[in-house]
């Protein structure tokens, strides 16, 4: 689906079906450098068990148009215009890393909009080293390299994809390779300048899911207890042998756990 925010282009994955007014929705948002792609399984999922799907590509990314935004806060005023263009009240949000701040923010500043949230990946603060940002902020490839890396457990980067013929790491670095220049750079500096997310998580009132890769090296689970702490009882999935990229090293655990919230 096309359809206009701020004078610019903007995709919506919605698996080719119309917002029905009478259905629950769920908006999906990427993270950093990536696209809608990244929830294909999931969206398709959700569609099929009866709610509207809205896989966002955020400004600059897939294909959408537009600069790519240089804040979480101006992203999740984005999203919460999003909405409003396709006319939906009320939304479910699932977001992975970047994404996860993104929702947090909706679901602060807009408690009235979103009935429940998701956090896939997720950890705030969410620093990003200097050597990825210099990288990115040069638009050097070992900036993919390095996330590529450390987003997939060690075990998964030998493969292990239950879909076969499906390489996960080389699927992963592709996407960051056809991201345009500059887009990854501005996704990981408003990763590394959101300071505001514990305490936004505490004005948190919707049902709230971490979901967590128990090998994650890039958002380890031992750093988010104090996101834990401060939002009001959070329910946290911990999914075994699972990195960062949850989404294709533990698919169908992931939809499971997504279940109890949406």
């Amino acid at each position: 689906m096309h359809i206009e925010v701020d004078g610019h282009g903007v995709y919506c994955y919605t698996n080719s079906r119309a917002i029905d007014a009478s259905k629950p929705s769920i908006v999906f948002i990427h993270g950093s450098g990536m696209d809608h792609t990244v929830w294909t399984l999931a969206s398709r999922h959700f569609a099929r068990h009866g709610n509207n799907v809205v896989s966002v590509d955020l400004p600059g990314h897939g294909r959408s148009d537009g600069p790519p935004l240089t804040s979480i806060e101006a992203m999740a005023a984005w999203v919460i215009a999003v909405i409003d263009t396709l006319t939906i009240d009320q939304v479910a949000l699932v977001g992975h890393s970047l994404g996860s701040l993104v929702a947090l923010e909706c679901a602060a500043t807009q408690p009235h909009r979103i009935r429940a949230i998701a956090l896939v990946g997720t950890t705030s603060p969410m620093p990003v080293s200097d050597a990825i940002l210099d990288a990115a902020e040069a638009d050097d490839h070992a900036a993919f390299d390095m996330l590529t890396q450390w987003g997939f457990s060690k075990r998964h980067q030998f493969g292990g994809n239950r879909n076969s013929g499906i390489w996960m790491i080389g699927n992963t670095l592709r996407l960051y390779e056809r991201s345009k220049p500059g887009v990854l750079f501005h996704d990981m500096r408003a990763c590394n300048e959101y300071t505001a997310g514990v305490a936004q998580a505490a004005k948190v009132r919707c049902p709230t899911l971490l979901i967590l890769g128990a090998e994650d090296r890039l958002t380890p689970v031992r750093g988010t207890r104090a996101l834990q702490e401060a939002i009001p009882a959070p329910d946290v999935k911990v999914l075994p042998g699972a990195g960062h990229t949850i989404m294709v090293e533990a698919p169908n655990a992931m939809l499971d756990a997504l279940h109890s919230v949406l």
